[in-house]
This record gives C-alpha cells, sequence and structure tokens, in this order.
C-alpha cells in the first residue's frame, strides 16, 4: 500500500519544483553534510581510510540538523554511525593482524612481534550461513522498529522506515568489518530509500539516495573485483 501510493505521489508531483525548493531551504550545514556524506561513499568505493573521518563529519552534522528539526530517531542512528565509524576507522587500519589470527592461528608469533604483512584489514566475506543470520536478524529488527514507530508514533510509513534503518545497521557494522556484503545491504536500503523520501517531498535526500545507490554498485563491483584478485593470487 506504501509502495503504491509513493508511486502515484512520484508520478503526479513537479520533480523539478520540489528539487529547487529542496534547494532554496538548504542550510549550510545541510549542503556539508550531503557533500561529505556522498564523498565518504567514493571513498569506500576507493577502500580509501578516509571513508571514516570525511564520514563522521556527516553524520555529526546530520545528528546537529535531526535534533533541531525534532528527528530523534534519525539524531540516534546517525549517533550509531559515528560510533561504529570510530570502531570501523581502527579495523581498517589495524584489523589485518587480527584477520591474520583468526585466519592462520599466528597468535604466538604475533605475540612476538612477529607480525607478517600489513596491519591493515583486508576486503573479505562472511560464509553463507552468518550472511542467512545477518538477514534474519535484520528482518527481526526491521519489523521490530516498524511495529514500535506503527504502534507510538504518528509515522506514516512504519515498516518501510523501520527496515530500511535495520538495513542501514546491518550495512554500517558491515562496512566497518570490511565485509563486501556491505555494499548489498547498501544497495537495497538506499533504492528504498528513493521513493520514499519523495513521497515525503525530500526531493533533494531523494537525489541523494539515488546517488548512493549508484555508488554502491561500484563499490560491489570495485570490491568484488579486488577480493577475487586476492584470492587467485
Amino acid at each position: 500500500m506504501y509502495i503504491c501510493k509513493s508511486l502515484s505521489f512520484i508520478l503526479s508531483m513537479n520533480i523539478s519544483d520540489c528539487l529547487h525548493d529542496s534547494f532554496l531551504l538548504m542550510t549550510i550545514p545541510e549542503i556539508i553534510a550531503v557533500t561529505t556524506g556522498i564523498a565518504s561513499v567514493w571513498f569506500a568505493r576507493k577502500e580509501s581510510i578516509l571513508v571514516y573521518p570525511v564520514g563522521i563529519v556527516s553524520v555529526l552534522l546530520y545528528v546537529y540538523i535531526c535534533i533541531n528539526v525534532g528527528l530523534y530517531a534519525d539524531a540516534a542512528i546517525n549517533f550509531y554511525y559515528f560510533a561504529v565509524s570510530g570502531y570501523g576507522w581502527y579495523y581498517w587500519k589495524h584489523g589485518g593482524k587480527y584477520q591474520r589470527i583468526k585466519k592462520e592461528h599466528e597468535l604466538d608469533s604475533l605475540m612476538m612481534g612477529e607480525e607478517k604483512g600489513s596491519e591493515e584489514a583486508e576486503i573479505s566475506r562472511y560464509d553463507a550461513g552468518i550472511n542467512f543470520m545477518l538477514f534474519f536478524i535484520t528482518l527481526i529488527i526491521g519489523f521490530g522498529v516498524g511495529y514500535l514507530l506503527n504502534t507510538f508514533t504518528n509515522s506514516t510509513v512504519p515498516y518501510w522506515d523501520g527496515i530500511t534503518t535495520a538495513i542501514f545497521f546491518t550495512a554500517m557494522w558491515l562496512m566497518a568489518k570490511k565485509k563486501i556484503e556491505n555494499w548489498i545491504y547498501w544497495l537495497i536500503g538506499d533504492a528504498a530509500c528513493i521513493p520514499l523520501f519523495l513521497y515525503k517531498g525530500l526531493c533533494l535526500s531523494s537525489l541523494q539516495y539515488f546517488i548512493f545507490t549508484a555508488l554502491a554498485i561500484a563499490g560491489y563491483l570495485s570490491w568484488y573485483n579486488r577480493l577475487q584478485k586476492k584470492m587467485n593470487a
């Protein structure tokens, strides 16, 4: 029902007028937040550590923006992004040694200071069992959040909002662990947010998620090629 309503809204609205109004309403913090948000996804695609310092600027600005307009749940989500970004920043720089401990059982040599290779974490993937568990947990969280929104708030899209929120929670954690599956979650969540934000009349944010969707596809292909090269080396 929500999807049908949003599609009807998209077909009937004047996109150019909506984008024009959105640009007029933008503030300096929002402009910086959007710009750094897109830049951080670009850096993630390039497997650059700059994804985290640039991304942290974006999420902290969104915490400020969301609190100012009363979107407290969105502010909390962005604070979660900030916390996980700190962990991801550390793991990307030093996670290689933990990966080797797990994969090659080199704990003794590492403790003796005989580290092999770079400390930087490498792109990897989870096995099918873990991925199924993550997918199942994401659905449970999504429907749980949707139920809470439907029961205790005046949200017009509670389950849509809840499921996309859960997808982004999982995507952020997978990115921090440098798992290639993060791009699949970002792709699904970003694509779902395009009509969601259009339905809410937030055309500029919808455009941002369109860009995020394209970058998620490019990011997955880039990481997949790098992972294949590593596996075939």
